[in-house]
């Protein structure tokens, strides 16, 4: 896999693929222009060096050409973000996205339309692939966030790039942070994996149970694990089919001899409401008409201890429903106790959507290492599977 550090763009036509899959109000305002933003070198590395840069990304998951998810919004945001005009084709592929690149001068950024308004981008389609080859000399991946998808813009359309095809700086630094934590971490590495299920985390779980010497273990997945232990849980949120899984992993982590950590208190509530009244109980004794909806004061002590031990710190999930106020000091708190770890010399990796939004909605987002813009494939990665888009590039 090729960087870029070393390539010349002067007048050439470069086609990078990035990660503008960013999140929109009712009025296709962007909420979080964090994908965006993280893009911007590799784009500035190409026009500073004379290259037109002809961006591609897919918005959500349009099943026709929906305006609501069309790019030109965030073609608008680059624009400021970049400080220089940035056009925009309604289109990805044909005659008229070719008439407009052929318009541009050196150093111009060009933005097109929704891959994903082509099935044949998921499909990973050769014919799509190469009509999207037709528009640059050079191909650059930058899209981290898709890198887990076989589709057309991410490893089909590389084989029309013999020697042309390039790992753009933004995915050359998620892979490198990740090595960090995977491949050789100072120690005590400690997991903290939080949201409602098991189900989404148990690859994860498993493949970190491998590397890692302490698992902490909160959100909504966790009131599974005490119920599996013979715990009370009142109404909270439980997968009953996977509470042989939740016993099976406690027994995984004893025979690896990694801590798994689980919370001891529970703020409950008798509705999932932020204007419900609060109540804190032993986890293993939720009464019978109320709900956890956020680990307790105890919980969120015996877990600051173990973060304020470790050497390396990877977060994925939060530790309860953090988008209510009331039932977000558990969230807020572990961030914190991350931070301060991070200030003392911890490496400390966030990955996965809910944990990004939670830390920068409570100020965060500076006082940690890395923060990855790959969700779903952060965990394949983790996990250790082959990214077929990463794959491509070799």
């Amino acid at each position: 896999m090729i960087g870029i550090q070393n390539i010349k763009t002067f007048n050439k036509r470069v086609l990078i693929r990035v990660d503008f899959n960013v999140p929109l109000d009712k009025n296709q305002k962007i909420t979080d222009t964090s994908r965006i933003q993280a893009a911007i070198p590799t784009i500035q590395k190409i026009i500073v060096g004379g290259g037109i840069a002809i961006l591609i990304s897919h918005l959500g998951r349009p099943k026709t050409k929906d305006l609501n998810l069309s790019l030109k919004p965030i073609a608008e945001k680059l624009s400021e973000l970049l400080n220089q005009k940035v056009f925009f084709s309604k289109d990805c592929v044909g005659e008229k996205v070719l008439s407009d690149i052929k318009k541009l001068n050196s150093s111009e950024v060009i933005l097109l339309e929704n891959l994903r308004y082509y099935k044949e981008e998921e499909q990973g389609d050769v014919v799509f692939s190469e009509k999207l080859s037709k528009l640059a000399d050079i191909y650059i991946n930058d899209a981290f966030g898709t890198a887990h998808r076989a589709h057309a813009s991410t490893s089909v359309i590389t084989r029309f790039f013999k020697k042309t095809c390039f790992c753009g700086l933004l995915l050359e630094k998620e892979i490198s942070n990740l090595n960090l934590v995977l491949k050789n971490p100072e120690r005590p590495f400690t997991a903290i994996v939080g949201g409602a299920k098991i189900s989404g985390k148990i690859e994860i779980i498993l493949s970190l149970l491998e590397k890692i010497d302490k698992i902490i273990i909160g959100g909504g997945m966790a009131y599974t694990f005490i119920k599996a232990m013979g715990g009370n849980i009142g109404k909270s949120i439980v997968e009953e089919n996977k509470l042989v899984l939740a016993q099976k992993i406690i027994e995984i982590a004893k025979e690896k001899k990694v801590e798994l950590i689980l919370p001891v208190d529970s703020i409950n509530s008798t509705s999932f409401s932020n204007k419900a009244k609060a109540s804190c109980s032993n986890i293993y004794k939720i009464p019978k008409d109320k709900m956890g909806l956020d680990i307790g004061k105890e919980s969120i002590l015996l877990f600051e201890k173990h973060i304020l031990k470790s050497k390396t710190i990877l977060w994925n999930g939060p530790m309860g429903v953090f988008e209510f106020s009331n039932f977000s000091n558990g969230t807020k708190s572990i961030g914190k106790a991350i931070c301060t770890s991070t200030l003392k010399g911890a490496f400390s990796l966030i990955g996965g959507g809910d944990s990004i939004a939670a830390s920068k909605l409570f100020g965060l987002s500076e006082g940690v290492s890395y923060i990855s813009t790959g969700g779903g494939a952060m965990l394949e990665y983790i996990e250790g599977k082959e990214l077929p888009g990463i794959k491509a590039l070799l």
